[in-house]
């Protein structure tokens, strides 16, 4: 299955959001004094995922440049 342009697009917008998202709820776990380090490690490696899935999808977008 392939998505349009316009799917990607979309679909990495979404990735960002949940990258951001994540991103400051680890901050605020970061902060607590009796935070759950396995959740924050569980939590990082998903922001690891996201990141590559958007750089993924970024890739698809980029036309091939003809030699």
């Amino acid at each position: 299955m392939s998505l349009d342009p316009d799917q990607l697009r979309s679909r990495v917008v979404m990735l960002e959001i949940e990258h951001r998202d994540l991103d400051e709820a680890i901050a605020r776990l970061i902060d607590l004094p009796n935070r759950d380090d396995l959740l924050l490690s569980r939590m990082k490696k998903r922001k690891l995922q996201l990141k590559d899935q958007i750089l993924q999808l970024k890739m698809l977008l980029v036309p091939d440049i003809p030699a």
